[in-house]
């Protein structure tokens, strides 16, 4: 169980339990052939272990934080992830920009990373927008709804019909199922609105944490059960 949870080789776990830096439920177990089961608490040191094959946390992102493992300059969404975590290889699905806050999903399930950016399975992700420039009307709310077309790199891109809400004070919630880069900021600026706030608050059936920025919270069953079914993944 350690070793496939990443917590070192088989030759490196085995001489960690023996020399009683293990315990399972408050207990130093020695022995390597003991059993362990996904509900146990096993610690190394003072490191509770986390043993799940798959790991599903969704986050919210604060801003200022590159939506990367790695950077040598910035802070990442990788500095967010808690140590005993940090073995069990998550990464975002996705990416949202430097100053765009909101729901991120991390999670080791290639496969759900997968379906979840890909076209194919078209699954919606809402963004909330404070924006300058005209207050939007129904007639934009129109122009979403039938899908457009961007042309500001010198390439055609048709975009998905897309779900515009427009309340006051020029802020507005946009709801697509693509991912092309910078895609909401672009599509305003398509209509001469400049995006100055974007928050990410849904991805298919996962809404962002509540008063809890900056902090991993795990899947419930339920909202795994019902992501893997829209998504047609089987375990």
């Amino acid at each position: 169980m350690l070793a496939n949870s990443g917590y070192g080789t088989r030759s490196e776990v085995r001489k960690l339990i023996t020399r009683g830096l293990v315990r399972v439920n408050g207990n130093v177990v020695k022995n390597i052939a003991y059993s362990v089961f996904e509900n146990d608490k096993t610690e190394i040191g003072s490191t509770e272990v986390t043993a799940k094959t798959y790991l599903y946390y969704k986050l919210d992102k604060p801003d200022g934080y590159l939506t990367a493992m790695e950077d040598k300059r910035l802070p990442t969404v990788a500095d967010l992830i808690p140590d005993n975590l940090k073995t069990k290889k998550l990464s975002p699905v996705g990416r949202l920009d430097y100053h765009t806050t909101g729901l991120l999903i991390l999670t080791n399930d290639g496969e759900l990373s997968h379906r979840l950016t890909s076209p194919k399975y078209e699954v919606q992700k809402t963004y909330l927008i404070k924006y300058e420039g005209e207050p939007l009307t129904d007639e934009h709310v129109k122009i979403f709804a039938e899908g457009f077309s961007l042309e500001d790199t010198g390439k055609k891109i048709d975009l998905k019909p897309s779900v515009l809400n427009v309340f006051e004070d020029n802020k507005c919630e946009l709801t697509i199922t693509e991912g092309k880069t910078h895609q909401v900021r672009r599509m305003l600026a398509k209509f001469n609105r400049s995006v100055v706030a974007l928050r990410r608050v849904r991805i298919g059936n996962i809404v962002v944490p509540e008063d809890k920025e900056g902090i991993l919270e795990e899947f419930t069953e339920d909202e795994l059960q019902e992501l893997m079914t829209a998504l047609s993944i089987k375990r």
